[in-house]
């Protein structure tokens, strides 16, 4: 009998168990198989929040097949994620299958590596039942927060709104930098440059910095004409030289949030794309037989811990030494301190095999997923290497009783900048300076030009994904694995929209937000919500209980609801509508910004009197409808002899009757995509369903049943021999036989 390993992951299937041996199966969960019922609460508050779980509707398969393969299995070790949401789904899947928790075996790896999963394998514990709870008490939080909550908007503001616990927190400070800038007040200074060469004719750039050597702003013209006047004799004189040494560190290798801030802010990536990508990494890419086939690229992506393995830094401290030599290898290996509340099961973010150089397996990874390793690669072989050192050069120059200033460095030794150079990265880093001449007290150096400048303060900028998720970080709000999903699901519900990278909140945002701050102020309070995080991690360390947090936040929950729904009436809310240059065609109204279940479209306000709507674009520009005139086909409709027409409609082209709507024949037309059925030999085509969806057929379709919704191939699984698909929208290939299980990365010509 051979054992079961069930993992989340199909895509994790084929390497793990390459790296077990054919003692032992490995299946997938997919994901949750249990969780709270969509239709009701779902929590019973007066039986000490007992949680009601129920099957999740479409895993009745997946249930079957796990409960057949448990029967026939020796040992079942549950090897869901490494993180607490991981142990719930594994708690959840030993009460599918019946096993009691002091009976579990329970194995985690934070890589996937061979190593790392045959250690695990070895030392098997039961479910920890303390972090199990924690994350129950979350998804109780967030459900007593949506369920109690939204019904509450529905009333108030507007049918269909919903709210949650971390998501309505970040809507508000989006809302409140949005309020900042509008109340800002820009104030007018100036400053003096003053351009100077020295009589080798070396030039450099000096700023005012004061005058009587204290620091002078410049509030207006006059002053800096003032400046401009005194400062113009011809000649500065050099009052002081400072000469340093100073020295550069690296930073840490990635946590979840860094990664998401760096990735967003160099490579342009959205939240929601870094952590999918990350997980492509993880969970393994096929990099060829020479490489040994699939391989796990990347340590757990879900992390907030700054922690390395002693054998990951003395792997790095070597690749160090043999490409960079000795003098980039610090003298004692670098650790980094995590902070007080990580959760320090798994490390940071990592290559797991350093032999798999970016450059090297280039060919083999997508360009997401290139930009995003390579990323990791570079910050973590940074984080082991030696300081950088610069040389700078600060000088001080005198004219007329006007003190300026000049700065400027050069690279002594690269350091780890010779990997990643922090210089380029916006608030992160510092600007390149320039090297000045060399310069002595006394000299005296020629001013070519003086040049006052105007200027004005600005406002603070608009949060983008990568600051607000230092924000939540730097706030204790959420968890660094949630960050993603409550930037989406904020978008998604129409509190927030994206302008160009930056967040903006939307009317219906502004109104929300106010009145959750006016009703419910604990739940919107940043220090509230990173205390009930830090509640959270306290049942996770056996600190506290489940239950004992849970009541104290309903009682207080409970009564603001209560006193909320007594004093709010729907007349006193009135949600703000955005108008446009568009006129009504049929009533002559200006028409307003709506949003529905595809997105923003224009209405006019007189509805229901008037219904016109008209489709728009992001800038709010009316889009214009191409008509298309129809074709001749030279075929006769075989049901009144009219002449067929090839039209153009809303799913594609089809050929339809001229005699329309009297005769209603209509057909298809169908695209063959040059691949043989595997079922009768005859083409492969595309069809066209309901909402848009397109999937493929066979041309005898129906007396040929065969149907596939990903892209049928003309190439053959190397493994079984059956036929390959194109996975819709990943580049992979993948084959449909669920025991084989292959999957591979497209090849870059492919189609």
């Amino acid at each position: 009998m051979a054992n079961l390993v069930i993992i989340e992951s199909p895509y994790k299937a084929p390497t793990i168990k390459n790296y077990l041996g054919s003692n032992y199966k490995v299946v997938a969960s997919k994901g949750h198989l249990r969780d709270l019922p969509k239709s009701s609460l779902g929590v019973d508050i007066e039986n000490g929040f007992e949680a009601h779980y129920i099957n999740i509707r479409g895993k009745g398969d997946i249930i079957r097949e796990l409960k057949k393969e448990a029967k026939s299995a020796s040992k079942i070790f549950f090897a869901t994620d490494p993180d607490r949401e991981g142990e719930a789904i594994s708690w959840h899947l030993a009460n599918v299958l019946g096993i009691p928790i002091e009976q579990t075996r329970r194995i985690t790896f934070n890589e996937l590596t061979k190593t790392a999963i045959k250690n695990s394998i070895k030392e098997p514990r039961n479910i920890d039942m303390e972090l199990v709870n924690s994350q129950q008490a979350r998804r109780i939080l967030d459900r007593i927060v949506g369920y109690k909550l939204s019904p509450f908007l529905w009333k108030t503001v507007r049918s269909g709104l919903s709210a949650g616990r971390v998501q309505s927190v970040a809507a508000r400070i989006i809302v409140e930098r949005e309020r900042e800038i509008r109340a800002f007040v820009p104030e007018e200074y100036w400053t003096v440059d003053a351009a100077l060469a020295n009589r080798k004719g070396e030039r450099l750039t000096a700023h005012f910095y004061g005058i009587g050597g204290e620091r002078t702003e410049l509030k207006d013209q006059r002053s800096a004409d003032r400046v401009a006047e005194a400062a113009s004799g011809g000649e500065f004189t050099v009052a002081s030289v400072k000469r340093a040494v100073r020295t550069r560190n690296p930073a840490p290798p990635f946590t979840t949030s860094t990664m998401q801030q760096e990735a967003s802010r160099k490579l342009g990536f959205q939240s929601q794309r870094i952590m999918k990508v990350a997980q492509e990494l993880y969970e393994g890419i096929n990099l060829g037989s020479a490489n040994g086939g699939v391989q796990g690229l990347i340590t757990y992506m879900r992390t907030d811990s700054l922690r390395i393995s002693s054998e990951a830094s003395d792997a790095a401290r070597e690749h160090i030494r043999s490409k960079y030599g000795e003098d980039y290898c610090p003298a004692s290996p670098r650790v980094y301190r995590s902070k007080a509340n990580a959760q320090d099961a798994h490390e940071a973010i990592r290559p797991s095999n350093l032999r798999f150089e970016p450059d090297a397996i280039r060919k083999q990874l997508t360009p997401d997923q290139y930009k995003l390793y390579k990323l990791i690669w570079s910050r973590f072989i940074a984080s082991q290497m030696a300081s950088a050192e610069l040389d700078t050069v600060s000088a001080e120059l005198e004219a007329g009783g006007c003190l300026f200033r000049a700065s400027g460095s050069v690279v002594r030794f690269q350091g780890f900048m010779a990997v990643y150079d922090y210089s380029e990265e916006g608030d992160e880093g510092e600007p390149k300076k320039a090297r000045l001449p060399e310069l002595t007290e006394g000299e005296k150096l020629i001013c070519e030009k003086l040049l006052p400048e105007q200027h004005f303060t600005e406002p603070p900028a608009r949060y983008n994904e990568g600051s607000l998720v230092k924000f939540l970080e730097e706030k204790g709000i959420g968890r660094p694995s949630t960050f993603a999903t409550i930037i989406t699901t904020i978008i998604s519900r129409g509190y927030v929209e994206r302008e160009g990278k930056s967040l903006k909140p939307t009317p219906l945002g502004e109104l929300t937000t106010d009145i959750m701050m006016k009703y419910f102020p604990e739940i919107v309070d940043y220090a509230f919500t990173a205390q009930m995080e830090d509640e959270l991690d306290s049942i996770a360390s056996g600190e506290t209980d489940m239950k004992t947090v849970l009541e104290s936040f309903y009682d207080g929950f409970e009564k603001e609801l209560i006193d909320a729904e007594n004093t709010v009436t729907k007349e006193e809310i009135i949600v703000p509508e955005q108008q446009t240059d568009i006129l009504c065609d049929k009533c002559g109204a200006r028409m307003v910004v709506k949003q529905g279940r595809y997105g923003k479209f224009a209405a006019c306000p007189n509805y229901p009197d008037c219904r016109n709507t008209k489709p728009i674009d992001k800038d709010g520009k009316v889009v214009e409808k191409e008509e298309t005139p129809p074709e001749k086909t030279g075929e006769l409709c075989e049901l009144c002899g009219g002449e067929m027409l090839k039209r153009h409609g809303r799913y594609g082209d089809f050929i339809a009757c001229s005699n329309y709507p009297r005769c209603k024949n209509t057909r298809q037309i169908l695209k063959p995509i040059g691949v043989a059925c595997p079922k009768c030999g005859g083409q492969i085509v595309v069809r066209t369903g309901k909402n848009r969806s397109v999937f493929y057929s066979c041309e005898k379709h129906p007396d040929c049943d065969f149907v596939s919704w990903d892209i049928p191939t003309s190439e053959l699984c190397p493994r079984c021999g059956r036929m390959l698909y194109v996975k819709k929208g990943k580049k992979l290939l993948v084959c449909h036989e669920k025991e084989c299980g292959y999957k591979a990365e497209l090849p870059e010509k492919s189609e």
